[in-house]
């Protein structure tokens, strides 16, 4: 897309201020441009963040769309927020978060939850090391890593696997076992960076020797086979194949007998499994060479690919690999039966994740993520001279119907409030000296504001359909280009002309699927170690569903407004997972049928969905949450809900006697949502269909690019970063800054 040159500013309207709005809105607000750019983001509601916001309920409690920690490979979106909290200069004595160390703290403590063959759930936690660095370093050097440089870590990553096996098995056996014989003495004697004569000689030997005698041996023939990937056009495919083969063969029976007995060595194995399957795919399909790299094999899901490529069926269903699938909320339609996503994205972001993070592999914010990415945001670019007009939600993206190009000629808006005496509605409110976002809107600002609240006016809500006015924003007048940056969810929603009448449009919307996700938040007035959780906070995935996910977020006491005394929470507690589409809602015909169900008193379909959640976290609580935290139920079956905290400073429920059914009531005064607005749904990466997302850089229509993380951008994974990569590409599309090489990651043509 080609802005127009002129002497006067070009307006640019941004629809949608999620990540990938705010991005594109700060990229073209930077003084760089020298004004060039004036800047109009367009939000319905109240609050700015999309999938992201976040806002302040009773006691100043945080209360989310769903769990959100930063990964430390996102390094576009720490670049971006970096540089915000810099420009904010926020003063430390006034603001508790005024530096981007304040907003984001490293966590090396993760794990999944992992169910024994012996017929009982595990938690498997691991302290991931620090990596060198810290993500969003400004003289980093590029990160331009390629298949084969992958490729190369992951069988670095088998060899230390193995080499961990090994000691474990001479742990268990109370032996020291050597190198062996053959082999792997062979492969110990090439040096790392020797000539591909020498090492296929050590390869021939291996191969006539057979199957090792030790692990020892193993470890070291897995150091030859990362030789050869370092360099695999220097090797004949079949030959690096076989020597893969014999490699996981002696693997296999060197560690078979303990697999069954030991959780260790078959966590381990499994992992080493994968590794294995990974290599040996990557060389079978030619990924290293293919210059679509990892997007070659996006038509096959990640599970199907890997058991085609050897995988045990043990390891495609373990823990780990059902985490991947729960972090990704991969499961079409919502039902945890249908597990799919596109090989190669998902094969891109693990390496990613695992070889490029920085500082640590997760980083937990320390506040809302309102509070810590979105109010920074706001208040930047407010300081910049981007307008913001809340309350406003798009109808249609009217187009030009002449012969001229293809172009943007409206935008139609229905008005769901006025702000008094048309002033600008001021969003945020301060909790314990840190600007936040409210739960609620501030209906003193508006106007008849008092008749919107008893009215029971659900401004984020896609089936709220009144307004007090309508508006139309015209090309030329109000706008010369447009960044549509809302869900996929809502594309067809708000950009019904886009869908009619280009097949593009039509085919990404039907290819290109969400779902719609629920999380649940409860605050404790006994801490984890009362709850029978004995290790340090953690971040959990693979667990049971209906909440597969689960994050000890208690350090976020101290920046809620609970007062002092026997009422404020000693443990917070996050949950998340997907949550299953109703069968009449799996198609935006379907979806759309529901608005004619609406009753007084709200639309039934979210109060339904709400419901379902609500119902979930009472069945979870009862039945699974002893798995995790064994002192949170009186008996099998009950959670102990008086240790609930409520906000409203009510006394808690007396204990329950033997006799009692339990106080589920408890449960009204915690946090759940159902995420089933079209713009909340989180975007899959399913097979087959990452071909069908549309580019930001696409020039289709020359006033219009797209942001969000279900565009084309280089990284296609609902994520944060994917949605930073997104809104950088739109900016570059309108003022082809930034540079396209500067989009951490973004190496595709």
């Amino acid at each position: 897309m080609k802005a127009p040159a002129r002497d006067k500013p070009i307006e640019v309207a941004i629809v949608g201020g999620g990540c990938a709005g705010m991005v594109a809105a700060f990229e073209l607000s930077r003084p760089i441009h020298g004004g060039k750019y004036r800047v109009t983001v367009y939000q319905m509601g109240w609050r700015l963040g999309g999938k992201g916001a976040s806002g302040r309920g009773p006691a100043g409690r945080i209360e989310e769309h769903g769990l959100h920690l930063w990964m430390g490979f996102y390094e576009n979106a720490f670049r971006i927020m970096r540089e915000c909290y810099a420009e904010l200069g926020r003063d430390p004595r006034e603001c508790p978060i005024a530096d981007w160390r304040d907003a984001f703290v490293p966590d090396h403590f993760n794990g999944v939850a992992d169910w024994s063959p012996r017929g009982e759930w595990l938690s498997w936690r691991v302290e991931l090391p620090p990596f060198p660095g810290l993500p969003g370093d400004p003289d980093a050097p590029p990160l331009r890593m390629t298949v084969t440089d992958y490729l190369t870590r992951t069988a670095t990553l088998l060899r230390t696997l193995l080499e961990a096996a090994r000691l474990r098995k001479d742990r268990l056996s109370g032996t020291a076992s050597d190198l062996g014989v053959g082999g792997g003495v062979a492969a110990a004697a090439v040096p790392q960076k020797a000539a591909p004569g020498t090492v296929m000689e050590a390869v021939a030997r291996f191969l006539r020797l057979g199957q090792l005698a030790t692990l020892g041996a193993v470890v070291e023939s897995a150091r030859l086979l990362e030789t050869m990937l370092a360099s695999l056009p220097s090797y004949p495919k079949n030959v690096i194949l076989t020597f893969h083969e014999a490699v996981a063969g002696a693997a296999r029976n060197q560690l078979e007998a303990l697999i069954s007995k030991d959780d260790e060595t078959r966590r381990l194995w499994e992992i080493i499994d994968l590794s294995l399957a990974v290599l040996r795919g990557s060389i079978r399909f030619g990924l290293a060479t293919d210059p679509r790299g990892f997007d070659a094999i996006d038509e096959y899901d990640c599970r199907e690919w890997l058991l085609l490529n050897g995988a045990a069926q043990s390891s495609i269903d373990s823990a780990f690999v059902r985490a991947l699938y729960d972090l990704a909320f991969a499961y079409e339609d919502g039902d945890v039966a249908r597990p799919r996503i596109a090989a190669g994205q998902a094969l891109r972001g693990a390496v990613r994740a695992f070889f490029t993070y920085r500082g640590a592999f997760f980083w937990k914010m320390q506040a809302g993520m309102g509070d810590v990415v979105f109010a920074p945001l706001y208040e930047v670019l407010k300081k910049r001279g981007v307008r913001f007009q809340f309350f406003h939600r798009l109808e249609n993206v009217r187009l030009s119907t002449d012969e001229g190009p293809p172009r943007v000629v409206a935008l139609e808006m229905a008005v769901q409030a006025h702000v008094k005496g048309e002033g600008e509605y001021r969003p945020l409110v301060p909790v314990r000296g840190l600007p936040c976002w409210p739960s609620e809107p501030d209906h003193s600002q508006l106007a008849q504001g008092g008749r919107l609240k008893r009215e029971g006016w659900q401004f984020e809500s896609h089936w709220e359909r009144r307004r007090v006015a309508s508006k139309t924003l015209r090309v030329g007048s109000d706008f010369d280009a447009v960044v549509l940056a809302v869900g996929v969810g809502a594309v067809p929603h708000v950009a019904g002309e886009l869908v009619a009448r280009d097949p593009r449009w039509r085919t990404m919307v039907e290819k290109v699927k969400s779902v719609p996700t629920q999380a649940l938040q409860l605050w404790m007035n006994a801490d984890m170690k009362d709850l029978g959780w004995r290790e340090p906070p953690v971040n959990i995935s693979g667990f049971v569903e209906p909440f597969d996910t689960w994050a000890d977020m208690s350090h976020l006491v101290a920046r809620e407004d609970w007062p002092a005394g026997p009422n404020r929470p000693r443990s917070i507690a996050y949950f998340c997972s997907v949550l299953p589409d109703p069968a009449d809602a799996k198609s935006p015909p379907a979806f759309d049928a529901l608005y004619r169900r609406h009753r007084p008193g709200g639309h039934p379909f979210p109060i339904e969905q709400r419901e379902q959640v609500r119902q979930n976290a009472i069945r979870f609580l009862n039945r699974d949450i002893v798995h995790l935290w064994p002192s949170a139920t009186r008996r099998p079956g009950e959670f102990r809900w008086e240790l609930l905290v409520d906000p409203s400073g009510q006394p808690k429920p007396r204990a329950a006697r033997a006799d009692d059914t339990g106080n589920e009531e408890r449960l009204s005064s915690q946090y759940w949502t159902a995420n089933v607005n079209p713009s909340d749904r989180y975007v899959l990466s399913l097979p087959g269909s990452l071909a069908h997302r549309i580019s930001p850089l696409e020039n289709s229509y020359n006033n219009l690019t797209v942001a969000g993380d279900w565009t084309n951008c280089g990284f296609n994974e609902g994520c944060v970063e994917a949605a930073v990569m997104s809104g950088r590409l739109a900016a570059h599309a309108i003022s082809q800054l930034p540079r396209l090489e500067d989009i951490v990651g973004y190496d595709h043509p």
